[in-house]
């Protein structure tokens, strides 16, 4: 049996569209703190965020969700970022590969990748919100058609928690120029076309002409792994 719907806390009269990044991670530290977290895929939005949470002399938790498939390159970054910023990571347990292959098949990802992301992400990923009260994610309008009506706070019904979106009204090109200024280090494979990075099977560079989360499931109608979705499987 699905469990109730939660009726969301009443909120402040803000205008939270018009906070810049840091104001509305500010206020989220504030109001939900210590029942807020931070998700990080080791792109260049964590990067972007992770400096933030420290610039404003904040400690928030920092939930991974390690599929098992990730890139060399992320791994990588993952640890340079941990290094720098003394994140506290949360890492839900997710299945192994081999789990996976006894229970699901093979290669999950090339029949239903629709199933793998649920077992991978979205399971772990319910799990590892019920502490919380807020989350704070870097998912921007301009990366997809999937995302262009993202507002900066929403309730999200599925996880019973407020999602964050502090940058949200950003471009690619600022993020950038806020990594090139602050000097942060981000996924290397950012340098070698992969605008957007997920797991390895699913994952293709991009060319300058497609949008930036092209090269996501690529030859598919997938545009989410399934995470920022309100619908359930």
């Amino acid at each position: 049996m699905a469990a109730p719907a939660l009726s969301p806390p009443v909120l402040p009269d803000l205008d939270f569209e018009a906070m810049t990044a840091e104001e509305l991670i500010a206020w989220a530290h504030q109001t939900f703190w210590p029942r807020v977290c931070l998700t990080c895929s080791w792109q260049k939005q964590s990067s972007v965020l992770v400096h933030m949470v420290a610039g404003l002399g904040l400690r928030m938790d920092t939930v991974e969700l390690d599929t098992h498939l990730f890139f060399r390159e992320s791994y990588d970054t993952r640890e340079r970022l941990v290094e720098r910023y003394a994140l506290q990571l949360i890492q839900p347990v997710i299945p192994t590969i081999a789990e996976q292959h006894r229970a699901e098949g093979a290669n999950l990802w090339e029949r239903d990748p629709d199933r793998c992301c649920h077992i991978r992400k979205v399971e772990p990923l319910l799990s590892a919100l019920q502490p919380y009260e807020a989350w704070i994610s870097g998912i921007r309008r301009d990366q997809s058609p999937s995302r262009a009506n993202a507002p900066k706070i929403e309730w999200s019904e599925r996880y019973g928690v407020f999602k964050i979106h502090p940058l949200a009204d950003w471009d690619e090109k600022r993020v950038w120029a806020y990594v090139e200024v602050n000097e942060i280090p981000y996924n290397p494979l950012h340098d070698v076309g992969y605008r957007s990075i997920g797991c390895i099977p699913c994952t293709r560079p991009v060319a300058p002409d497609e949008e930036e989360r092209a090269g996501r499931w690529a030859g598919s109608d997938k545009l989410e792994c399934g995470i920022h979705l309100e619908r359930t499987q």
